[in-house]
């Protein structure tokens, strides 16, 4: 279950302060992608009982808020507005000041647009940071390239949210994607979760590896284990890609 680190970092996009599309549905071991968009087009306001594809793009936004405290559970991204995904709603809500009743209206929609950038990254994280270290970008996996960029973009929603939990801290990435021969170079175990773009390797400044644990605990991670210096955080249950149970070696 090993999954080490790349044995080198690289600085998030963005100073330190501050906070922060493609349409996917996961199925089991697959995603359907579509191009990103910048400033996503919400037409309506959603709440509990909505239903579609603006409901599926909400909750691959607010999926790092799946919990209030440490919980094996995530954000299902299946497009239907039910309990969970309005208590994701409120607790992303509260954390960027707004009024915390689990509706998504015009307020949230601009905070949720406020995350994202032109490219459809998000505003604190780059494509780049997670590339495959040996030059290949998201090329090269268990999956293909669109898929592992459509896994990452729904990765970094997921650590938005651990880096907002963590004061608005850098969130640096030591390892994201890797191509399978990559991974195989450092060492990484047969199935790593980083060969399909939906882990990574980090650290925060200025927070213990505890306390990045705890992070990850309340934002629907099923894979996290514990290093000396860094966190490893993955979505191996939601995603189903051969790993199917949870795992925390924290």
């Amino acid at each position: 279950m090993c999954e080490p680190t790349d044995g080198r970092s690289i600085t998030r996009r963005g100073a330190i302060g501050g906070v922060a599309a493609a349409i996917g549905a996961v199925a089991v071991g697959s995603v359907v992608t579509a191009a990103p968009a910048h400033a996503y087009n919400w037409t309506r306001t959603m709440r509990r009982g909505d239903s579609g594809n603006d409901v599926r793009e909400l909750q691959i936004r607010v999926a790092g808020w799946a919990a209030a405290s440490a919980s094996r559970t995530f954000i299902a991204i299946d497009g239907q507005f039910g309990p969970a995904t309005e208590g994701a709603v409120r607790r992303f809500q509260s954390a960027y000041g707004l009024t915390s009743d689990g509706i998504a209206g015009p307020q949230t929609h601009t905070q949720l647009n406020w995350l994202e950038s032109s490219d459809g990254s998000t505003r604190h994280f780059a494509w780049s940071e997670f590339h495959s270290r040996d030059g290949s970008g998201f090329g090269g996996g268990r999956v293909g390239t669109s898929t592992v960029r459509e896994n990452v973009r729904r990765l970094m929603y997921k650590l938005e949210a651990v880096r907002r939990k963590g004061g608005n801290n850098a969130c640096i990435i030591n390892s994201g994607f890797r191509s399978v021969s990559h991974n195989s170079n450092v060492g990484g175990s047969s199935n790593s979760q980083h060969m399909y773009g939906i882990a990574a390797d980090f650290r925060i400044s200025n927070r213990s590896v505890s306390q990045a644990i705890s992070y990850c605990q309340t934002s629907g991670f099923s894979g996290i284990i514990r290093y000396s210096s860094h966190t490893h955080a993955d979505s191996r249950v939601e995603y189903a890609y051969g790993a199917q149970s949870w795992y925390w070696a924290t």
